[in-house]
């Protein structure tokens, strides 16, 4: 099937410039010889190589990115959603485009507008006189890939309308529930310092995003490779699938089978633990952030070469999964204390659990 862009709003407006090289480092550690298919799943070598591919596309439109590009590849093999965050202008629009062209699926993108209503986004139910009864017309969320464009400008009750569908993967729309095909991924962007005319995202659903990045600024030689190759053209145009639906099924399916130990994931549920007894933060993240933050470093470990997880997973992905969902106190915000660096305080202060493989990043 092929990939389809659509907007839920007229006026579809051109993404952020960016521009890309391919990044994706080589795998370390034991890659299985396991035989692809069984059971449905990748061998890790076939997760590799396909999350090699899919990196090397997103990076020709967003140069100098690896790290925020394998975010983006870990929260989609963590069945996961991703909210991007940042000013205007660094290539938000075009990161959520340009992973979303990489797979051969169906994409759908909401351009959120004050006067979107929750029916645009999840579907209505119209009348049909012929018939005599009343025919379900499903909104752009019934898609493989949802990029959600500026979602705090919309209001809080269009906001909500993604909460059913970003949680367990169906929409209800007058008393009949309609399941959402898999995968289900929602990529969201919304402008953190433009405030004006926005509603910023409420706890409950900054809590349904498994992990937030923030592009940032890119260094001189990225930007000038920007001018020089993309000046006069949008690398967007000429972006092809590198990879399909089914295929991202059996790499979440192998990612589902990485194994976690005991002591990992105790190391897991103490990091969480610790968010919710930090004087600095006035509310830590849920169990959902929890799941979350295994399901993460699973994908991390596989994306990594590796079978099981060890403790510099959980400390590559914490950053981008807990720090978002954590509401600090107003002391702290007067101290200019971050959610990053609390959570960056904690991987120090929780003890890594004694005989863990891998190497303590600290």
């Amino acid at each position: 099937m092929t990939s389809r862009i659509q907007s839920a709003t007229p006026g579809e407006q051109q993404g952020e410039q960016a521009t890309g090289q391919a990044p994706y480092p080589t795998a370390t550690g034991s890659v299985s010889g396991r035989q692809n298919g069984r059971d449905g799943r990748a061998s890790l070598d076939e997760l590799h190589e396909t999350a090699r591919r899919i990196a090397a596309n997103v990076e020709r439109v967003l140069v100098g990115k690896p790290e925020v590009i394998r975010i983006a590849l870990v929260t989609l093999l963590a069945e996961g959603h991703l909210l991007v965050e940042d000013v205007p202008g660094v290539g938000k629009t075009s990161l959520a485009k340009a992973l979303a062209r990489s797979i051969d699926c169906t994409v759908s993108r909401i351009q959120f507008t004050p006067d979107l209503l929750p029916s645009d986004v999840t579907g209505v139910s119209i009348y049909n006189r012929q018939s005599g009864g009343f025919e379900f017309r499903p909104g752009p969320v019934f898609a493989n890939i949802v990029v959600g464009d500026e979602i705090n400008r919309a209001s809080p009750k269009t906001q909500s309308a993604l909460l059913e569908c970003m949680e367990e993967h169906q929409v209800t729309v007058d008393t009949s529930t309609y399941h959402l095909e898999e995968p289900f991924m929602v990529i969201a962007t919304q402008n953190p310092i433009e405030m004006e005319g926005t509603y910023a995202l409420p706890e409950a659903q900054r809590d349904r995003f498994t992990a937030r990045v923030s592009i940032g600024y890119p260094d001189q030689q990225a930007e000038l490779a920007m001018v020089d190759e993309h000046a006069g053209h949008n690398p967007l145009a000429d972006l092809e699938p590198v990879s399909d639906r089914d295929s991202v099924r059996r790499l979440i399916e192998t990612v589902r089978s990485v194994h976690m130990s005991p002591e990992v994931r105790r190391y897991a549920v103490d990091l969480v633990s610790a968010t919710r007894q930090v004087p600095e933060i006035r509310l830590g993240a849920s169990p959902r952030a929890t799941l979350q933050l295994v399901r993460a470093a699973r994908a991390q470990a596989a994306l990594s070469g590796r079978e099981f997880v060890v403790p510099d997973d959980l400390h590559t992905v914490a950053v981008p999964v807990l720090a978002h969902r954590l509401v600090l106190t107003t002391e702290a915000h007067a101290a200019r204390r971050s959610a990053t660096d609390v959570v960056r305080a904690i991987l120090h202060r929780v003890p890594v659990p004694q005989g863990s493989s891998g190497t303590n990043h600290r």
